[in-house]
């Protein structure tokens, strides 16, 4: 942890406390939702399809984030069932293109943004009124490292880039709305993880892609929050 950012106060356990994750049957996503269980969490796992498989030790959800009436179904769920909310982990999302803007067909521009962008700024919307009822809720946000804007922004996926550097603007936009109330909002890059997204030559386990975002889940009150990390470290947006 670097002199400008303090090392933050974690949960040991998260028994008593809730999570929604999306995208949660396979992937990232399920592999945070399992650490998260893990740690004693209560799951609501969220997939496009019912006939998605998870563990029956975890709350199924069916939300595709593209269907506004979906995720405030599961918000309205998560409150009647558990009555709170602790943690939101946007993780359903699409992956790249191998071409550039000119190129890229309009179905998958509407299609990336409707998904990696759109689809967690309606989450939001209808969790953050659970997230403030608690001490400390936290918004995780799978964001990417192609969405740095001081990265070398070239070599194809557009769509994907600005979708995943939106995401950091959503971040730091809850950060500087709801901050002040006791939300923790923060994006992290997992790396380039062996998923069906990232693909088999990518240098990343899924467990070791899951650490941070994990990590980030156990943040108690106070810590920081509204970055950009990677390996538990801030990076530049």
């Amino acid at each position: 942890m670097t002199e400008h950012s303090p090392e933050p106060e974690l949960y040991d356990s998260l028994d008593g406390q809730v999570a929604l994750v999306t995208g949660a049957n396979r992937g990232l996503g399920r592999q945070i939702a399992e650490n998260l269980h893990d740690l004693g969490a209560t799951v609501f796992a969220a997939t496009r399809s019912i006939t998605h498989d998870v563990p029956d030790e975890w709350e199924h959800l069916l939300v595709d984030v593209t269907q506004e009436g979906e995720i405030s179904d599961a918000a309205d769920e998560i409150f009647q069932s558990a009555g709170r909310l602790d943690v939101v982990v946007n993780n359903a999302g699409v992956g790249g293109s191998d071409t550039d803007i000119v190129s890229e067909p309009v179905e998958t521009i509407d299609r990336t943004l409707a998904t990696n962008l759109r689809g967690p700024m309606l989450v939001c919307k209808h969790t953050v009124p659970l997230l403030l009822q608690t001490d400390g809720g936290r918004v995780v946000n799978l964001s990417s490292g192609m969405g740095a804007l001081g990265g070398e922004q070239s070599g194809s996926s557009p769509a994907y880039r600005v979708s995943k550097t939106g995401l950091n603007g959503l971040t730091a936009y809850l950060h500087g709305e709801y901050g002040d109330e006791g939300l923790l909002a923060n994006s992290v890059s997992p790396g380039w993880v062996r998923t069906e997204m990232g693909g088999e030559e990518a240098d990343r386990s899924v467990e070791e892609g899951a650490e941070t975002p994990t990590w980030l889940c156990r943040f108690r009150p106070g810590s920081p929050a509204g970055r950009f990390w990677q390996d538990r470290e801030p990076i530049e947006w």
